[in-house]
This record gives structure tokens, sequence and C-alpha cells, in this order.
């Protein structure tokens, strides 16, 4: 090699980049010991950058003992997870994708996002279930309870669909949701769930977030429905739901 092929540009020879991440995946697990996650927690945080991120973010995988050093270094691996700013956002989509717990993943959007893009998250999050019987649905519910709380112009037409869910809490979620926003156009829905509902849990929500609102239930449904309403609610002439 010449002097001059120590000097010139160009890739020939280059080094690959090396990911700094890397080398602490191994230290944020449940094996490693304590003080190691936390020293990896610390260096991930201050690199900053979207693989530092999906380090971090196995962090909430897993519980560690004791419960006070698990939860600080859940709030350690939270705060560093933002520290990333908008590189944080695609890693953490990532990770819901499969996620068994989206408790963190929302909390960490939450706070990286306006009010209405946080909203069209979730819903994004929520349109990969289906209404289908599946053994685990936590996150579906999480979601569900999660949107009681956000508003969204394409929220009711998201959410009606798991009026008709094989599982009875995501029935009785979608259906809380929908009357936390009181958007009236979703009464003929929830009308049929009335009608076709077996759980009395899920009737019960229904008959108490109905005459909350006051709505009033077509003429061609109101005996059908005072026949399904669970004590003591009935139908009043009118057409509202109230207890006796």
């Amino acid at each position: 090699m010449g002097l001059f092929d120590l000097f010139k540009g160009g890739d020939a020879g280059a080094r690959p980049k090396v990911n700094a991440a890397a080398k602490w995946a191994d230290r944020v697990d449940k094996r490693a010991q304590n003080y190691d996650r936390q020293e990896a927690i610390q260096a991930l945080s201050e690199i900053g950058t979207a693989d530092a991120v999906t380090v971090l973010m196995k962090r909430f995988t897993f519980h560690a003992d004791p419960s006070i050093t698990d939860q600080e270094e859940k709030d350690s691996a939270f705060r560093g997870v933002l520290r990333a700013g908008k590189d944080a956002i695609e890693p953490v989509r990532a990770f819901a994708e499969r996620a068994e717990s989206l408790a963190w993943p929302m909390k960490i959007m939450k706070e990286l996002v306006a009010e209405e893009e946080y909203a069209e998250e979730l819903l994004q999050w929520l349109s990969r279930w289906d209404t289908e019987y599946a053994k685990f649905i936590d996150p579906k519910i999480q979601l569900l309870t999660e949107l009681e709380e956000h508003h969204h112009p394409r929220m009711r037409e998201e959410v009606e669909r798991f009026l008709e869910d094989v599982n009875e809490p995501a029935r009785f979620h979608a259906a809380a949701t929908l009357l936390a926003h009181g958007d009236a156009e979703a009464l003929p829905a929830l009308v049929k769930l009335l009608l076709d509902e077996e759980s009395v849990r899920v009737r019960t929500k229904v008959a108490e977030g109905l005459g909350a609102r006051a709505w009033r239930i077509p003429d061609a449904d109101r005996a059908a429905v005072r026949k399904v309403l669970p004590p003591p609610f009935t139908v009043d002439a009118d057409g509202r739901v109230l207890k006796r």
C-alpha cells in the first residue's frame, strides 16, 4: 500500500458501522444483575438513538424482584426512551405490535405525540385486532379502555365492531367507550347489542349508559328492549331507559 492509499477516501477497506446500543442488549435482561441492568439503562439513555430505544423496550417485558427495584428500572427506561424524542416512535410502534401488555407503550406514546395523534395511534394499534376468539386479549382490552378518555373523529366506527366480539370483556369495554364518547349515532348498535347480549354485566353497562344519556329507544325496539333489560331498568313511554 502506498502513502496515498493511507489517506485517500472511499469505501474500500472501511469497517462496518457499529451499533453502539447492541452491546448493552444482554444486560437489559431478566437474568442480568440489577446493577448491570441499571448501568445498561443509563448507557442506552445517553445514546438516545432508535436502536437504543429498541433495547430499552426489552425492560418492559418482565418483572424483577424486589418490586421497588423493578419499578425504578422501568421508570428509568421510560425516561431513557423519552430522551430519544421522535426517534423513539417507530421502535415503540414495533414493540407494541408484539407486546403482551401495552401499558408502557401507551404511556410512552402519550408523551411523544399530540393528543389527536395519540388517539390515531391507538386506533391504528386496535385495527390489528379482529373480533374472533383469542385466548389472550389483554392488549385489545387495554386499548378499548384507554380509548374511553381520548377523542377522534373515527372513534365510533372503529370501536363499534367490537360490540360483536366473541369475548365478553371486549364487548363490555367497547360499549363503555362508545357510551363515554356520547355519540348518539352509536345508539342503533348499542340497542342491537342489548337485544343479542347474554351477559348481564354488558346489558347493565349499556342500560346505565343509555339512561345517563337519555337517548330514546326507537319505537320498533322498545318492547323488545324492555324484555331484555336487567332489573331495575325499564323503558318509559318516551323511549328513555330509566330505573324503576
